[in-house]
């Protein structure tokens, strides 16, 4: 091969690599995505089932990672999951450790002012996990001097507690099954947390707690996003209303909560996924 050709292919191959570049950098912004060689890394806590977990191998499964794979697909780069605690996932999407949050987090207007957010792709809503025995029917019965309310750091429920319950004691906890047990052992009168978790908890300690599920604060999840990242937010929208149309979430719910989807049918309430 001449000189003239290798210097040829040599500057074919130098714009296809600088085309490569720029098309992720458009993508994704200025952001770890770009410093991963086109990699988008997803941030979630994988300690809420059956949506971040992991497997007997230690590996991230659940609702929120195949969702964050089929992403990937469309987008057409790699996924990688990036465990993190609830609370660490908006400062560590906002410094670029992080490209996307898929952790089952609810688009609040609080949330908003930090970062962007998709299109939901869930709608839930606040309920209650109460002591069997407890006298309590809503929310309007725990806020009264002497009773306890267990929340999670960083969640709704905790900036509800914070905001509108001014006479229970609010018991802030950084674990889900900390909260739960709290009611378990009678020490709180109620554990605040979206509707299918809520109904799990209760059918795993059905002796001891009653799940009150009718929802008195209407929610959404969707996919946080880096503020000024318009081009990957569009990009996002577009696949969530395609994998919607193609039965992607009616698929998930199947092979993740099929129990709860027969289970919410015969107590009368909305599947939202």
């Amino acid at each position: 091969m001449g000189t003239e050709t290798c210097s040829r292919s040599f500057f074919q191959g130098a714009i296809i690599c600088l085309c490569s570049l720029l098309i992720v950098s458009v993508l994704y912004g200025s952001s770890a995505a770009t410093e991963n060689n086109g990699m988008l890394i997803v941030g979630m806590e994988l300690a809420y089932p059956p949506f971040e977990m992991t497997d007997t191998k230690g590996q991230p499964t659940g609702v929120s990672v195949d969702l964050a794979k089929a992403l990937g697909t469309a987008l057409g780069v790699q996924v990688r999951i990036q465990n993190m605690a609830f609370d660490g996932l908006i400062p560590s999407l906002k410094t670029g450790k992080i490209d996307l949050i898929i952790s089952s987090m609810t688009a609040t207007a609080e949330r908003a002012q930090s970062i962007d957010f998709s299109d939901p792709y869930l709608h839930t809503g606040l309920c209650l996990l109460v002591r069997k025995n407890s006298p309590v029917l809503g929310i309007s019965d725990l806020d009264k001097p002497g009773m306890t309310v267990a929340v999670k750091k960083g969640t709704t429920g905790h900036t509800y507690a914070r905001k509108q319950l001014h006479y229970a004691r609010v018991l802030v906890l950084d674990k889900e099954a900390a909260a739960v047990l709290e009611v378990v052992q009678g020490k709180a009168d109620a554990f605040i947390y979206d509707q299918m978790s809520t109904y799990s908890n209760w059918q795993r300690n059905p002796m001891t707690t009653r799940a009150i599920l009718k929802p008195f604060q209407q929610e959404s999840w969707a996919i946080g996003i880096r503020k000024g990242n318009d081009p990957l937010k569009t990009r996002i929208n577009v696949f969530l209303k395609e994998y919607r149309a193609k039965g992607g979430f009616e698929k998930l719910g199947d092979k993740w909560l099929k129990e709860q989807k027969l289970q919410f049918k015969r107590l009368g309430y909305q599947f939202f996924l």
